[in-house]
């Protein structure tokens, strides 16, 4: 990836292990990141704090929280009143899009993450999307982040007037053992992310969530315990 001194950027900060390595990504190669949490109407806040533990350890320009509650259409185990599957094996996670997929999500956060940024003057948006480790989700997928920046570049006067924006995929084709070897070498600190579907009430991840498992498999293939664990 090319050096960007200095130029804006939004990122899209969840708070989670994946959007806290974008955002390193981003610092590493010279933006100047402008972070974006999207407040969804998820069943917890356990990761907005995360996020601005995140954020503020890696210094960002600003940080904007934005409401749009998805819980008023449901339709997911991290919006609705149901219960999110434990205890499953990889083949069953890469079986079917999850009961943890969120309808129309990433569709909406990039849509605000493309307002923020013509606001902003920015042509570049970083998005942590991986469509490598099981999670099935059909917005995860390279075909869909063509789309939607061929999209953006034709609904904004910016697009139109020929400033066209760019969507950053750095994760999208790597394991979640090379996601975390990149931010470790980023010097990221994972203890600060949060990755759980479904913690308890004192926030502590349940570690039997697919999010969980996945993450945990990931730092003992490096030969690491998840510091998010402690």
């Amino acid at each position: 990836m090319p050096s960007y001194s200095k130029s804006k950027c939004v990122v899209l900060l969840s708070g989670g292990l994946d959007s806290a390595t974008c955002l390193a990504i981003a610092k590493s190669v010279g933006f100047e990141p402008y972070a974006l949490t999207v407040l969804y109407g998820q069943r917890h806040r356990v990761e907005i704090e995360a996020a601005k533990k995140v954020a503020a350890a890696l210094e960002v320009k600003e940080h904007k929280f934005v409401t749009v509650d998805l819980n008023q259409i449901g339709g997911s185990a991290l919006t609705a009143d149901i219960d999110v599957p434990k205890d499953r094996d990889e083949a069953s996670m890469s079986d079917a899009i999850p009961i943890t997929y969120v309808p129309a999500r990433n569709s909406v956060m990039l849509s605000i993450a493309l307002g923020y940024a013509e606001v902003l003057e920015s042509q570049d948006i970083f998005v942590g999307v991986n469509a490598v480790d099981y999670s099935g989700y059909p917005d995860c997928r390279p075909e869909f982040i063509q789309a939607f920046e061929k999209l953006a570049n034709l609904a904004t006067k910016a697009g139109v007037e020929g400033n066209p924006y760019r969507i950053h995929v750095p994760l999208i084709q790597l394991t979640k053992a090379e996601i975390i070897q990149r931010g470790l070498e980023l010097g990221l600190d994972y203890g600060l992310t949060h990755s759980c579907y479904d913690p308890d009430p004192d926030g502590k991840p349940c570690g039997r969530c697919d999010s969980c498992l996945i993450r945990t498999k990931a730092f003992e293939s490096l030969g690491l315990r998840d510091p998010g664990l402690s």
